[in-house]
């Protein structure tokens, strides 16, 4: 068995459909598209989502969804975690020490009741903390 005598299986396929071939095939003449119009044509093909003339669904259906793209920052909350504020200073590499953060997190911001306490302690830009 080789590339050049692979063939479809038995029946698994069908001869291509000639049409405008003369009265006696049955797709003579108009060639299956019946009389006049736009699907008569050559060229024509309708567009994605067309309904006809009647309002397509995606226009009928209202707008949804707003992605921003001003980064979040990773909040954690300093009553569960006591370990950060363990630390002499904060940093975002320090608390990446006592905890696990993504390797994509730029941003961090403590919350708590005692987070006010550890704002002296912070000595890195991209931490904050919870300010009422």
């Amino acid at each position: 068995m080789g590339l050049h005598n692979l063939q479809p299986a038995p029946g698994s396929t069908h001869s291509k459909k000639r049409v405008g071939r003369g009265q006696g095939s049955g797709t003579g003449k108009t060639a299956g598209r019946g009389q006049k119009g736009q699907k008569s044509r050559t060229g024509y093909s309708r567009k994605r989502g067309f309904e006809g003339g009647q309002q397509p669904l995606y226009k009928r259906l209202p707008k949804v969804g707003f992605v921003s793209k001003v980064e979040k920052p990773y909040v954690i909350n300093v009553d569960r975690i006591k370990a950060i504020a363990e630390l002499e200073e904060i940093t975002l590499e320090t608390i990446r020490g006592v905890h696990k953060l993504g390797k994509n997190v730029t941003r961090v911001k403590l919350i708590g009741t005692g987070a006010k306490e550890l704002a002296a302690k912070i000595k890195d830009d991209a931490v904050t903390t919870s300010r009422k």
